[in-house]
């Protein structure tokens, strides 16, 4: 079934540069979409956090050319972009663009030399629902202009290529170079699109293991892949409220968290434990402390979130997952009233686990892990009660746990 809907899309870019380029392309790369499992803003506070990637990918097709500039095509947007590989500035009717440029930004200060090319992009990941289309784009462009210019980058900059073999193929990314790419891509987004997020989102669309969780250390940088492997579906329910991150608030959230942090004497939240947060406590804002609470519980919830898949026990990380929204809306405030009223519905059907928003919030989706033999049950009454109780139309979307980004 993945398989059939990955040559289906993979056609779709295909001939989507076709028709706006008149000629064939020479590379395809996919990356992956992610779902934030458990852990929620805890990245870049040098948590822990538990994700998956996902059916829902970004597609780019491309072929090099050799003017020095660089066209885009997207499947979502009517506009093209073309802008000179010596001029990567903003473009406010193509916004979308940024993330591509963004890379091909931190590639450059990386000491990498690239060329101009042409590109179609094309998404199954939905945009605005907290799956982050955003890292998926970044990362596939990433990887696109390894096919187009091969290079290797390393913590202090770009050093010998790799070579293409007999097939006219190149080697796999070894571990250390997909965590510098995930750094590469994170820098793109803080820096020139302005989103400080943390690294979650480029470490899940690059390490994804099918049937597996990740679970990332983002004060080491580390990756371990727990079994996620039972009688068990993931649905993604989306509250038809689009967020957008570049608005302002998830860069609020962070400099509270910091803040926090600064004020109890320790570099991130990573550090401090609740008998700490409580001794601290009159040091804080209320605002500050309710953030802290917030993330200092959900790294708790991931560690014993991953001992319990360890176990099998999907019916206690479904508890956790429950008590991460709570969190959520009761103390970070990054909840809406539609994300509570998914969970709620959730909560009343017999085959639910689990459910929580995902992502930066403020809209988009919850994750709900249900049990399988509830999946088309499941799908109807949730579509029926929200819209029965919020007059918004929404069809739950049924996501498989895939491999990372190629």
């Amino acid at each position: 079934m993945i398989n059939g809907m990955q040559e289906r899309e993979t056609l779709r870019v295909k001939n989507l540069f076709k028709e706006k380029f008149s000629y064939t392309p020479t590379h395809l790369v996919k990356a992956p979409g992610r779902l934030e499992l458990l852990g929620n803003h805890t990245d870049y506070n040098q948590g822990l956090v538990m994700s998956l990637a996902v059916d829902k990918y970004i597609f780019i097709a491309s072929s090099p050319r050799s003017d020095g500039y660089v066209e885009l095509v997207s499947s979502a947007f009517p506009e093209r972009e073309k802008f000179s590989i010596s001029e990567l500035k903003k473009n406010p009717a193509a916004p979308w663009a940024d993330y591509v440029k963004g890379v091909l930004a931190e590639l450059r200060k990386a000491g990498v030399h690239f060329g101009g090319f042409d590109a179609a992009i094309h998404g199954t990941v939905p945009m605005g629902a907290g799956m982050s289309s955003s890292a998926a784009l970044e990362v596939a462009t990433a990887l696109t202009m390894r096919q187009l210019y091969p290079y290797t980058v390393t913590e202090a900059g770009s050093t010998v290529p790799p070579k293409r073999d007999e097939k006219g193929e190149l080697r796999s990314l070894r571990l250390d170079e997909k965590l510098n790419l995930a750094r590469l891509c994170q820098r793109a987004e803080n820096q020139y699109v302005g989103v400080q997020s943390g690294i979650l989102d480029q470490v899940s669309s690059l390490f994804g293991k099918e049937f597996h969780a990740l679970e990332i250390d983002c004060q080491q940088l580390s990756v371990d892949h727990v079994p996620m492997i039972g009688d068990i579906a993931i649905f993604i329910c989306n509250s038809g409220v689009k967020h957008s991150l570049v608005g302002g608030e998830y860069n609020e959230l962070r400099v509270m968290c910091e803040s926090a942090a600064k004020k109890i004497g320790v570099k991130a939240l990573r550090a401090v434990d609740s008998k700490m947060l409580a001794d601290n406590k009159s040091k804080l804002t209320e605002r500050e402390y309710q953030c802290a609470y917030h993330i200092v519980g959900e790294i708790q919830r991931v560690i014993f979130g991953a001992r319990a898949l360890r176990e099998d026990d999907f019916a206690q990380f479904g508890q956790y997952m429950f008590q991460s929204h709570e969190s959520s809306r009761d103390f970070f405030g990054n909840s809406t009233k539609e994300l509570d009223l998914l969970v709620e519905i959730a909560r009343q059907h017999p085959a639910i686990l689990g459910a929580r928003l995902t992502g930066g919030g403020f809209g988009g989706a919850t994750i709900n892990l249900i049990k399988r033999d509830g999946i088309e049950d499941f799908s109807k009454y949730m579509s029926a009660e929200y819209k029965r109780r919020s007059d918004h139309e929404m069809t739950p979307l049924f996501c498989q746990i895939v491999d990372g980004a190629s």
